[in-house]
Order: C-alpha cells, then sequence, then structure tokens
C-alpha cells in the first residue's frame, strides 16, 4: 500500500537527525534493563531508598521506583550499553504507568518516574554523544498489566478491568513525563494488545497536537508464539495495519522469542511495511533458569543471527530484548556494522528533517 501523497510532511521537533542516520547505516538499540537489574540483586531495602525506607507496601521488582530511589544503578546500564555501542537507549519507563503502578500503590509517582527516567537517559546519551555518534533516547511505553482486548475472567468473555479512556489518560501521562524529561523519541513497545497500543498512539497524538512539538515514534509489536500472532490475535499484517496510520519513523518486532523464530515474522513486515523502516530486538533466546542471564543464547548466537537479518536486507535498528546484556549489544554491533541498512523509498512517515 503507498503513502498517501498529499499528506503534509513531519517536522520533528527533537531525534530530527534519526531518518537520515537510518538511511546511512543499521543503528543499534540497548539491550535489557529488567536483566541487567536482576543480576545485581538488590534488595528491598535498596528498591526503597532512603525516600520510600518507611512504606508500608513492598517494593522490590518495581525497576521503575529505582529511576527515583538509585538513579545511580539505571545510569550505569545505561553507560554501559552505550560504551557496548548503543546508538538508541530506552528509559526506564516500561511499566511507569499509572495503571501499572498500581500495583504497587505508586500510581501517583507515574510522572515523576517518567521524567527522572528519561533524564537519567539523556544525561548519559550526552556524557557519551560526539558530533560524529550521536546517542538518542527512546522514551519506553510498555503494554500495561491490564489489557482492553482480553477478559481476564475466563467465565465471563465481555468482562474488562481496565478501559480505553483510562488507557489513554494513563499513556498520556507517561508521554507528556517522558518528553518533559528530554526523551529524543518515543517507542510503543511488547505489543500483545493492540487495542492498549491504539489508546497509546491516541494519547501520544494528542500529547503532540496540545504541545506543538513531535518526535519520531517507533511501534514495536510482539508475536508470542509459532502462530505467527500477537495475544489478542492479530497476525503480523493486522498489526501493521492496524498502527499504520500513526506514521511511525520504524515499526518492528521485540520480545517472547528469540531471533531464529522470529525471522519469518521480520521478513513479512519487512516486506508489508516496505515504506517504514524495521526495528527488531529479540530474546537472548528460550528462557533457561540456569543461565546467568535467564536465557539461552550467548552473545555469539545472537550477534550471528541478527547478522544474517541485517545481511538479507531486512532491518534498519537491532537489538536485545530479554536476557541480553551489553556484551550481547557490543557483539551484535560488530555483527552488523558492515551491512547496509535496509532501503526506505516512500517514506510513511514523511519526514522532512530527512
Amino acid at each position: 500500500m503507498n503513502s498517501a501523497p498529499h499528506a503534509p510532511a513531519l517536522t520533528y521537533t527533537r531525534g530530527a537527525a534519526l531518518p537520515a542516520i537510518l538511511r546511512q547505516r543499521i543503528a543499534i538499540m540497548d539491550g535489557a534493563m529488567g536483566t541487567m537489574i536482576q543480576r545485581l540483586k538488590l534488595t528491598e531495602e535498596q528498591y526503597r531508598g532512603v525516600r520510600f525506607a518507611e512504606i508500608q507496601q513492598d517494593v522490590k521488582g518495581n525497576n521503575e521506583l529505582l529511576s527515583l530511589t538509585r538513579p545511580d544503578v539505571i545510569q550505569d546500564i545505561h553507560e554501559r550499553y552505550l560504551l557496548a555501542g548503543a546508538d538508541l537507549i530506552e528509559t526506564n519507563t516500561f511499566g511507569a504507568t499509572r495503571v501499572a503502578q498500581e500495583d504497587y500503590d505508586m500510581a501517583d509517582l507515574a510522572y515523576e518516574m517518567n521524567v527522572q527516567s528519561a533524564r537519567i537517559a539523556k544525561a548519559a546519551c550526552d556524557k557519551h554523544s560526539t558530533p560524529e555518534h550521536p546517542r538518542f533516547v527512546l522514551g519506553a511505553i510498555g503494554p500495561t498489566p491490564k489489557t482492553a482486548s482480553i477478559s481476564p475472567d475466563v467465565n465471563d468473555p465481555g468482562a474488562r478491568n481496565v478501559s480505553f479512556e483510562q488507557l489513554q489518560a494513563a499513556y498520556a501521562e507517561q508521554v507528556e513525563g517522558l518528553l518533559d524529561g528530554g526523551a529524543d523519541a518515543l517507542l510503543v513497545e511488547t505489543i500483545f494488545d493492540t487495542l492498549n497500543a491504539k489508546a497509546a498512539l491516541f494519547a501520544i497524538e494528542a500529547v503532540f497536537e496540545a504541545r506543538q512539538e513531535r518526535v519520531p515514534l517507533v511501534i514495536s509489536g510482539t508475536v508470542t508464539d509459532a502462530s505467527g500472532r500477537i495475544l489478542s490475535g492479530q497476525t503480523v499484517s493486522a498489526f501493521w495495519a492496524s498502527v499504520r496510520h500513526a506514521r511511525p519513523l520504524a515499526v518492528g518486532l521485540n520480545c517472547a522469542l528469540g531471533a531464529a523464530l522470529m525471522r519469518p515474522y521480520i521478513q513479512e513486515l519487512a516486506k508489508l511495511a516496505e515504506d517504514t523502516f524495521i526495528s527488531c530486538y529479540p530474546n537472548a533466546g528460550l528462557p533457561n533458569p540456569m543461565s546467568d542471564t535467564g536465557f539461552d543464547e550467548t552473545p555469539e548466537v545472537t550477534s550471528r543471527l541478527l547478522h544474517e537479518f541485517a545481511a538479507q536486507g531486512l532491518v534498519n535498528i537491532v537489538g536485545g530484548c530479554c536476557g541480553t546484556t551489553p556484551e550481547h549489544i557490543a557483539a551484535i554491533a560488530h555483527a552488523v556494522a558492515p551491512q547496509s541498512a535496509r532501503a526506505v523509498s516512500k517514506p510513511v512517515f514523511y519526514a522532512a528533517a530527512a
């Protein structure tokens, strides 16, 4: 499907250099934040810090809280990925929505978490950027633990534990925080329910319009198994049809699968989304509790597979999801460096700056 010929060009207020970079070479995304945090084996007290030392509820596992209580830990992880060669680093905000933070009784901290997480990532990027190698902050927007399309009650298919309006409001608050903190682009990721993603995209567009500014947008879905569908039932082609209207800079897949199992779906998406850059950041293979990272693949295996994707002309952005580390990212960066970026002739994102 060709892009509408008379659509106005998008002018990015930040991240304006990204379209040109993605045309010139394959960009490197960072790896897993959660994996790196888990390796530190932080205690309940370390998660709480001084500020939340006296609260009643347990907060261990609330990784987004660490942006407020241990910003040094989060910045160190960002910097390790930047030193490994990442061009794009994700903010520590996967679960930093009011909806997700309700699980920890910390919904009122959602906006602050996003602002501070973006500032931490921005500081790391500024420290490691050069004119020849600029680095960019992707404001990470996760799917939330509640879904708008699937019933939480097997006996009541029509039941829902969240509404579209609630999701939209939560995402709008998150986007405001990410932009206020300095994010260069936004990443709606790990999409297992496209209706949740539609709420995020609606919120993003509303915030852009209200602020009179626009940053690049990356959209990444999650194929959950060999059926080739996301959890709410859509095929890859249906998923792309559902989000294409947002005119993303890039669309891709992440999580759930390793690169070997993700290959046919990236091939399909690269063929369908011919007018958009393609991103791919798979898990480090399958879960393996005996591994240091909790996943099977070594950096050598993951990088070899993503090198094959690059050699086939399938990708513009590559990185890692669950189980990947700075060692994986360094190996991926080295493996894809000689390969050319996938060509995009008629971009749906109409970036004037490109």
